[in-house]
Parts: structure tokens; sequence; C-alpha cells
């Protein structure tokens, strides 16, 4: 938007100089001129963002169908039960113990 010269303030707030026959014709067509290119690089910028936003819902789409086709590796395999630290505390402590009266009794 580096592009855009005009405010919607600057357009309302605009006073052009009269002349003999009303308004500068020149003084005018220059500030239309302005809102011209102003305009343009709006619709350029719109289209640009209107396409990024379909290829966006595009892939959206796309990687929606990819999860929902994939299966999910939890409910594949059926519920899991809860580990908690506890438990693999426990497990480890039950692991130690038998390596380390393995290598005293030898």
């Amino acid at each position: 938007m580096a592009d855009i010269q005009l405010t919607p303030k600057d357009i309302l707030d605009k006073e052009f100089k009269k002349s003999f026959r009303g308004f500068d014709m020149e003084e005018v067509d220059a500030f239309l001129d302005i809102i011209m290119k102003d305009y343009a690089t709006f619709k350029n910028q719109v289209n640009y963002l209107e396409s990024e936003n379909a290829r966006l819902k595009a892939k959206i789409d796309e990687l929606s169908q990819q999860s929902q086709s994939r299966p999910n590796p939890i409910t594949a395999t059926g519920p899991t039960p809860a580990v908690t630290n506890f438990d693999i505390l426990k497990r480890l402590s039950n692991l130690e113990k038998r390596v380390f009266d393995d290598r005293l009794q030898d």
C-alpha cells in the first residue's frame, strides 16, 4: 500500500482553486489521476488477496482431507491406559532391582 497517495480524508477535504469558469480543470484532472492510480492499486491488492485467500482455503481443505484419510494411531490400537510419572518410576525401580539383584548374586 506504499503507492497509495490519498486517504479518504484527503479526498473529502480537497478544495480546488476557482477560475473564471469554475474550478481549475488541470488541478481537478491531476487530482482525479491520483485517485485513479490509488483505485487501481487497491484493485490489484484486493485481487491478489482474494486469490491468496482462495489458495489458502484450498490448502486447508487438502490438509483436512489428508488428516481424515489417515488412521489415528491412538484410536487404531485401542485405548491406552493412562500412564503417570509414578507408574514409570515404579517400573524403573523394579527393573533396577532385577538388574542389580542379578549382579549381586553372581
